[in-house]
């Protein structure tokens, strides 16, 4: 198995390296959430709470990184740079906000995206209701429970050029909304540009085109 480590800010010369494992929709079972604290003592490891649902060891030796991802038994969270990073989601079926329980969807996307390539680094957010949290509206790919039905968001991105994502289909089926993201993902493979963030490609091509061409596949 690769390292799959991140080296992190080099401080008088001593090299120091972060590992994320993949956790999921950020629900971690309280038998692996041990082991990340056993193996993190053990390494000297430094324990991060990230914004995307994930535990970061950092402060790891280079050389102990195989060793670490050996006890662990984990999958690391990122692989390669342009895929889907992670499928981020809210406890729906726990909330007494949610309209409807999201984390079965979450899931399925989840075991068929995480880790798939694309032509950018792409995020994915599910929400149960119209509070958005994880921060839907920010993700490259975005679905949202309300009461009449599920939104599709598209474009969205909290990164170095931020940009609020575009709503382009509400009150659909929960199969409905799956399947539109599974277009939304052969359209971009299929157009973008290397290394073209979503929401970029939709600026450059416009979002009315971007939706014509979309609901096109569908019907």
């Amino acid at each position: 198995m690769s390292n799959y480590g991140n080296l992190q800010k080099v401080i008088d010369g001593k090299r120091k390296f972060g590992i994320t494992p993949h956790i999921p929709g950020g629900f971690i079972t309280p038998e692996n959430l041990e082991k990340i604290a056993i193996v993190a003592k053990r390494y000297n490891g430094v324990i991060k709470i990230t914004s995307g649902q994930r535990i970061l060891i950092t402060n790891l030796e280079e050389s102990d990184l195989p060793l670490i991802w050996e006890e662990l038994g984990m999958m690391p969270a990122v692989k390669t740079q342009n895929s889907v990073k992670n499928v981020e989601m809210c406890p729906a079926g726990f909330c007494k906000r949610a309209k409807h329980n999201t984390i079965g969807i979450g899931m399925r996307l989840s075991k068929r995206y995480h880790w798939a390539e694309m032509p950018c680094r792409t995020k994915i957010g599910v929400a149960g209701c119209r509070n958005a949290c994880g921060s839907v509206y920010s993700k490259d790919v975005g679905i949202i429970a309300d009461k009449t039905g599920f939104m599709v968001t598209v474009g969205g991105s909290g990164g170095y050029n931020p940009r609020m994502s575009d709503i382009i289909a509400i009150d659909l089926t929960e199969k409905a909304a799956e399947n539109l993201v599974d277009i939304i993902f052969e359209y971009y493979k299929e157009n973008a540009e290397a290394g073209e963030k979503l929401g970029f490609f939709i600026d450059r091509i416009g979002i009315e085109k971007f939706k014509s061409d979309v609901f096109k596949i569908i019907d």
